[in-house]
């Protein structure tokens, strides 16, 4: 390696400037958004406070004489502000383009980070880091202080009244249970955030949908443990008055209607008991169709409730409608399946056709239904390819461990038992999905990439990332990469075939140090035919292609520009239907019903989304078949791809330039591993990335936990990431 190689980071010289115009439209609206987010927030955490709930009550009454009336001040109070932020967020992404992508440089000092910082590492949570860490203390805090505040207050209320003890209990459980339910409200206007996988909010903060899922976990936890007490204190108080069942039927036209709430929480607790851990581990199709239910539990509670009351879970709704519908329409599409292989470790590799113009980062991932084995089963794999690769592809490494894999790797080699008579694959696609920028590129000079299993085909798209960009000169931070990869067997190791690290860039070696330590923990000694590589198990008789086409853009991280008009369209719609149902319909008849009214501030709620929005995706898709150029290449460009990948999966593996090792009958013991790094480092930031069963997450999760707290002036600091394929 030569000097200014070991010395600089790599191609570090080619940092594009940002205009301090731009800069500044940046910091505005950053600065705007915050403000919204915090005093957006501050209403949720102090309103049952009495100064705040006074407030409010004036608000009301100064913008109830609207057209939009009681209904319009909630909507301002609750929704708008969430919806103000994404459009704001629209604009930043427009504005940031690329150029800060382009930028980023290392920083001279190692420093901790919240969000990389792990502090808790076992129990229900898994990892969580710093900034994980005081959200679940804040969510706690506003709990236990918004019941706190409502029990005190109607203790001192009903303390000026003389009531005998057994009506006192049931008016005390009755306005308890009341409060449960606005709490458990407030938390559901933050429970489908982290849910729309292609939202402009997770595009705005970085944050991947398949991190962001957890969050919904522990959302959806306590959403669910407050209306289940909201409905228990109820029931109990009905049973004490002896008209349990009367009240449970009673459909009140005029305020909260009971059985809609009961339909809807109990379609709510079916979905909250097969997504526990258990449950959804081994009955995962159990736990996808009963989550379906969610259309039950959102619709009944519109019924509930009535429409002003809604309104404050109503803005995260709308944002996952909007998601949902996009990746609908995405999902209609089916994909050519350029390739189809099974190596010889049995783990599938399918290449998929895409179009030029739809990007991906090495991280990102996939949902994949294949209709010949279901109509309905979505799974998701990250790609195994890097963006570099080429324009007209993404490739996806799946590992056999289930009934829907069996039946995949069946329908590939033709298994009679498995298969139709037609021999061919029809897939349909929603994504790509995963961080708006390639952090791994831009954040870290030193990087250990920690994989079990087939975790290892993230990192492949890394490797191969990286290595194009020291090819074509691209921004590249990465100096020092340390791969540790753990399987059972040592065939696994075959999955190495799929990269080729000298094809790509012979001359890498020159400007990164590459280590890569393999454990084979369920063989003892070398098999005699290690260093082989075997063909692939396809027939010989080719896959034959489904009659589909590429990827469609029509996905929220795709095209920032048509995305944004998708969404402000929608919103708009939304209120300018919302405003024509109140001057038309229900101001001039008195409509009253607050179920009806519920039922239809929902309906606005879609047809904001599927017209309105509609007409901006038929837009969309329209500009995509003029401007994709992937229809320009002809079936022999295609056919000659498909073989130089055929090629290369046969070929032997190829680690020179790299140091690898393969020890065997033993598991990595990172506290080693990472002693051995910080005395090798020395004083910097070290980017750790992991990709595999939460085991082995929590094990490098808490060895760097333990380095950093035990850390030295002159040791690294590591920063835990954790690439996760628990969905």
């Amino acid at each position: 390696m030569d000097e200014r190689s070991a010395n600089e980071p790599l191609l570090s010289v080619q940092v594009k400037t940002t205009s301090t115009s731009v800069t500044v439209v940046k910091w505005v609206l950053k600065t705007v958004m915050w403000v919204v987010f915090i005093a957006w927030a501050a209403l949720f955490f102090f309103f049952p406070a009495n100064f705040v709930s006074t407030f409010y009550s004036k608000f009301i009454q100064l913008t109830s004489g609207t057209v939009f009336g009681v209904t319009g001040s909630f909507f301002l109070a609750f929704s708008a502000p969430i919806l103000l932020i994404a459009f704001l967020a629209i604009a930043h992404l427009i504005v940031s383009g690329e150029e800060e992508y382009q930028g980023k440089k290392a920083s001279k000092k190692p420093r901790y980070r919240l969000w990389t910082f792990p502090i808790l590492v076992d129990g229900p949570f898994g990892v969580v880091s710093a900034a994980e860490f005081i959200g679940i203390l804040l969510f706690t805090v506003f709990v236990i202080w918004a019941i706190a505040a409502y029990t005190i207050e109607y203790f001192k209320l009903l303390a000026d009244f003389k009531l005998a003890f057994m009506e006192e209990s049931i008016l005390m459980l009755e306005l308890v249970g009341l409060r449960l339910g606005l709490i458990g409200l407030f938390c559901l206007a933050f429970l489908f955030l982290p849910i729309a996988r292609g939202s402009v909010l997770l595009r705005l903060v970085d944050i991947p949908f398949e991190h962001a899922t957890k969050y919904h976990v522990w959302l959806g936890h306590l959403t669910m443990a407050l209306f289940t007490f909201h409905g228990l204190f109820y029931i109990i108080a009905w049973s004490m008055q002896g008209n349990l069942l009367q009240e449970i039927r009673a459909w009140q036209n005029v305020g909260i209607a009971n059985l809609p709430g009961v339909i809807s929480l109990s379609a709510g607790l079916l979905m909250w008991v097969t997504s526990l851990h258990p449950v959804r581990k081994n009955f995962f199709e159990l736990f996808f169709y009963t989550h379906q239910l969610y259309v039950v539990f959102i619709v009944f509670l519109a019924l509930h409730v009535g429409d002003f009351i809604f309104t404050i879970a109503a803005g995260g709704i709308f944002l996952f409608m909007l998601d949902r519908f996009l990746r609908f329409c995405q999902s209609r599409r089916t994909v050519d399946i350029i390739s189809a292989t099974c190596l010889p470790c049995g783990t599938i590799e399918l290449i998929l056709s895409k179009p030029a113009n739809l990007h991906y980062n090495a991280l990102s991932f996939v949902f994949i239904q294949v209709r010949e084995l279901s109509w309905l089963q979505w799974h998701p794999f990250s790609v195994s390819s890097s963006p570099l690769d080429g324009k007209y592809h993404v490739s996806v490494l799946i590992k056999v461990l289930g009934k829907w894999t069996e039946k995949l790797r069946g329908l590939i080699t033709n298994n009679p038992l498995v298969t139709s008579k037609k021999h061919s694959l029809t897939a349909s696609i929603e994504g790509p999905y995963g961080h708006e920028s390639p952090y791994h590129l831009m954040k870290f000079e030193n990087l250990i990439l920690v994989a079990g299993g087939i975790g290892i085909s993230p990192f492949l798209a890394i490797l191969n990332d990286i290595l194009h960009c020291i090819k074509e000169r691209k921004p590249c931070l990465p100096r020092n990469i340390l791969v540790v990869w753990a399987v059972k067997k040592s065939n696994e190791l075959s999955l190495l075939s799929t990269f080729g690290m000298e094809s790509i860039c012979p001359f890498f070696s020159d400007y990164i140090n590459l280590e890569i330590q393999a454990y084979v923990t369920r063989e003892t000694e070398r098999p005699l035919e290690e260093g082989k590589v075997s063909r692939a198990l396809n027939k010989n008789d080719p896959l034959s292609v489904s009659k589909g086409c590429a990827m469609s853009v029509l996905v929220g991280t795709g095209n920032k520009i048509w995305s944004g008009v998708y969404v402000i369209s929608s919103t708009l719609g939304f209120i300018l239907c919302l405003g024509l149902l109140d001057i038309y319909y229900i101001n001039p008849y008195g409509v009253s019903f607050w179920w009806y009214k519920g039922l239809l501030f929902l309906g606005c709620m879609a047809v904001g989304v599927v017209v309105f929005g509609g007409i901006v995706i038929g837009l969309w898709y329209a500009w995509e078949k003029r401007t994709s150029d992937y229809e320009s290449k002809t079936i022999r460009d295609v056919v000659q791809q498909n073989e130089a990948m055929a090629h290369k999966d046969s070929s032997p593996v190829s680690l020179s330039g790299a140091s690898s090792t393969v020890m065997y009958g033993r598991r990595p013991d990172f506290e080693e591993i990472f002693g051995s790094i910080s005395d090798r480092w020395g004083s910097v930031d070290v980017g750790v990335i992991v990709c595999g069963p939460p085991t082995l997450q929590t094990s490098v999760a808490r060895e760097c936990r333990s380095q950093n707290l035990r850390r030295t002036l002159n040791k690294p600091i590591f920063h835990f990431n954790s690439h996760s394929f628990d969905l």
